[in-house]
């Protein structure tokens, strides 16, 4: 007795990547219309993982081409334009057989999906560092000198001393390691990419703290940009002690 569509479904839909083609395989024969489809949407599957395998594998181009040297970490940081809050800059040194897939710039990327790779990322790593700028030290020594700043505390985190950093588009200045930037490097590189999503996860954790502490100028949501609430809510309550005074000049007397 054929097997109902039902309990054939409820397989494809229980199995892994690596049982697919074994399903695929049992059920080759099956011209019921409802296997047909789940056979469709296997195939359909298997073609997008090995097209992500395939653009994870692009990149690793440059933590290859720079191995040869020893341990490659990737910088990036987040929070550069926003009215309040830090900057906040991540260090990622990922093994060299590094798995991860769906590595991205982080602003590509779901809020769960970033919170997702957070994990693995903190789990599989070699080394993670982050660095922080606050709101204080951005206005006293300007957003570009903190960025750099955060990005080198970051780096004097790492519990690994890394041999090449490949950096978001800058090279930071002090740093004594061999230093390459990309252009757009959080989509090129995998280490930089998870740099960028340590850094984002963290900061955007931190500004939903901060909602807490100074409720009403949607921080949660905003993560400190200049949202329309965040705005209003500056001219009508006030700066709190996390906003940059050189950012919001425009919007209210300081």
């Amino acid at each position: 007795m054929a097997e109902k569509i039902q309990e054939i479904k409820a397989q494809f839909a229980a199995a892994s990547f690596q049982e697919l083609p074994a399903l695929l395989e049992k059920y080759r024969e099956d011209t019921r219309s409802g296997v047909v489809n789940e056979r469709k949407k296997a195939e359909k599957k298997l073609q997008a993982l090995e097209k992500e395998i395939a653009r994870t594998e692009e990149m690793k181009r440059f933590e290859k081409e720079y191995e040869a040297y020893g341990y490659v970490c990737g910088i990036d940081e987040v929070g550069r334009g926003p009215l309040a809050g830090p900057v906040v800059a991540g260090a990622v040194i990922l093994p060299r057989d590094c798995s991860i897939l769906y590595l991205n710039d982080s602003k590509k990327l779901t809020v769960k999906k970033r919170e997702e790779l957070y994990d693995v990322i903190m789990e599989q790593a070699v080394a993670v560092g982050l660095g922080y700028s606050t709101p204080e030290r951005i206005d006293e020594i300007n957003i570009l000198q903190a960025t750099y700043e955060a990005m080198r505390g970051a780096i004097g985190e790492l519990s690994v001393v890394p041999d090449v950093l490949l950096n978001d588009a800058v090279t930071i200045p002090e740093v004594a390691i061999r230093q390459v930037p990309l252009i757009k490097g959080d989509a090129r590189s995998i280490s930089i990419a998870a740099a960028s999503i340590v850094a984002k996860v963290t900061r955007d954790r931190l500004m939903e703290q901060y909602e807490e502490v100074f409720p009403g100028y949607g921080f949660a949501s905003n993560k400190g940009y200049g949202s329309a609430e965040h705005i209003a809510a500056l001219k009508e309550k006030g700066p709190t002690p996390i906003h940059r005074r050189s950012f919001i000049g425009h919007f209210v007397d300081i």
